[in-house]
C-alpha cells in the first residue's frame, strides 16, 4: 500500500496555500499562483507552514484520491517556487526551431513549418548550436500543462525507430529496429 497520501508537505517561504469553496486548493508564490480542485472527500489542513491531506476511509476509491492529490498539491507548491522545465530536442537533417514570444516555428521536414502557439503561463526558449540538434526548452510553474503541451509538440513528428528522426525528450531513450537484412 502507498504512504504517499500520509506524508505532510512542508511549505517554503513565500508561499502562500489557501483551501476556498467548493474545496480549490490555491497555492502563491514567487513563480506564479495556482489552481487545484480537490475531491470534496479529502479534507485539507493547512497549519504552521505544513499541508495535510486527510481521507475519511479506507476505500480502494478513497485511497487512491489520497494519494493523487498530495501528489497535485506537491507539484503545486514545488512549481511555485523552483518551477518545471522540459527540453525537446529535434533529430534530423534540416530540423529547425525559432520562437517570437510563445509563437514556436518548427521546421520538421513537412513541405510548411508548423506553427505552435505555446499558452502564456508558459515560456518557451531555443537553441541551435552548430554541429549539435536543435532544442526546445520549455519552462513553466504548471507541471500539468507543461507536460501536456511538451507531449503535443512530441507528437508533431514522433521519432521513428530505424534512424531516430524525430522530436524527441533530452533524456528520452530511443530503441532502435534493425533494417531489413541483405538478401540470401
Amino acid at each position: 500500500m502507498s504512504r504517499i497520501g500520509r506524508a505532510p508537505i512542508h511549505l517554503e517561504k513565500g508561499v502562500e496555500v489557501t483551501v476556498g469553496a467548493d474545496n480549490v486548493v490555491t497555492v502563491k508564490g514567487p513563480k506564479g499562483e495556482l489552481h487545484q480542485p480537490i475531491d470534496r472527500d479529502i479534507t485539507v489542513e493547512v497549519k504552521d507552514g505544513v499541508i495535510e491531506l486527510k481521507r475519511p476511509t479506507d476505500q480502494i476509491r478513497h485511497r487512491a484520491l489520497h494519494g493523487l492529490s498530495r501528489a497535485l498539491v506537491q507539484n503545486m507548491v514545488t512549481g511555485v517556487t523552483k518551477g518545471f522545465s522540459v527540453t525537446l530536442e529535434l533529430v534530423g537533417v534540416g530540423f529547425k526551431a525559432t520562437n517570437e514570444g510563445n509563437l514556436l516555428d518548427l521546421g520538421l521536414g513537412y513541405s510548411h513549418n508548423i506553427l505552435v502557439v505555446i499558452p502564456k503561463e508558459l515560456q518557451v526558449t531555443t537553441t541551435t548550436v552548430k554541429g549539435k540538434n536543435p532544442k526546445v526548452t520549455l519552462t513553466g510553474a504548471d507541471k500539468q500543462l507543461l507536460g501536456q503541451v511538451a507531449a503535443k509538440i512530441r507528437s508533431l513528428r514522433k521519432p521513428e525507430p530505424y534512424k531516430g528522426k524525430g522530436v524527441k525528450f533530452e533524456d528520452e531513450v530511443l530503441r532502435k529496429k534493425a533494417g531489413k537484412s541483405a538478401g540470401k
